[in-house]
C-alpha cells in the first residue's frame, strides 16, 4: 500500500467527519494543488448559498486537478479546507462530501480553518489539497 492511514486510538474518531488523523507516505512525486472552489470551467459558481454542493464541486475539481498531475483522488493525502464564517459550525455537508468522495480506508488528514470571506463573496468553502502519486 502506497500511504499508510494512522488513526490512534487516544486521539478522537475522526473517520467519522471523513478524514485521517495521520497519513504517511514515502517515496513517489509530490503534487500541491491550489485551492478548489465550486466554479466550474466558466467561472460559474452554480449553487450560491448551499455549501454541500459547493463541497461536491470543489472535490470534483480537486479531482481534476490530481488526474492532471496522473494521479487518482486515492493520492490525496492532505486537505486543507476553508469554510467561510458560521458555515464552519454547521458543516454537514462538508463531512457528508468527504464521506462520499474519498474511499473510506484512505481518508486523507484533514484541517478545517473558519475564514471570514475567500476570493469571491460566491464561495463558502476552498478545499487546498496535497497528493503523493507512485509511492510505494
Amino acid at each position: 500500500m502506497p500511504h499508510t492511514y494512522l488513526n490512534p486510538l487516544h486521539l478522537f474518531n475522526s473517520t467519522q467527519y471523513g478524514f485521517s488523523q495521520v497519513v504517511a507516505t514515502r517515496g513517489g512525486t509530490t503534487v500541491y494543488m491550489s485551492g478548489q472552489v465550486g466554479w466550474d470551467e466558466n467561472e460559474a459558481i452554480g449553487a450560491p448559498g448551499d455549501l454541500a454542493e459547493q463541497t461536491r464541486r470543489a472535490l470534483l475539481n480537486l479531482e481534476r486537478a490530481v488526474q492532471a498531475a496522473g494521479g487518482t483522488r486515492d493520492d490525496v493525502v492532505s486537505l486543507r479546507i476553508y469554510i467561510v464564517g458560521e458555515h464552519i459550525h454547521n458543516a454537514a455537508g462538508v463531512k457528508e462530501g468527504l464521506l462520499a468522495f474519498f474511499n473510506p480506508r484512505r481518508l486523507p488528514a484533514s484541517t478545517w480553518v473558519g475564514v471570514s470571506a475567500l476570493a469571491s463573496p460566491d464561495f463558502l468553502i476552498e478545499i487546498e489539497a496535497i497528493a503523493v502519486i507512485g509511492a510505494g
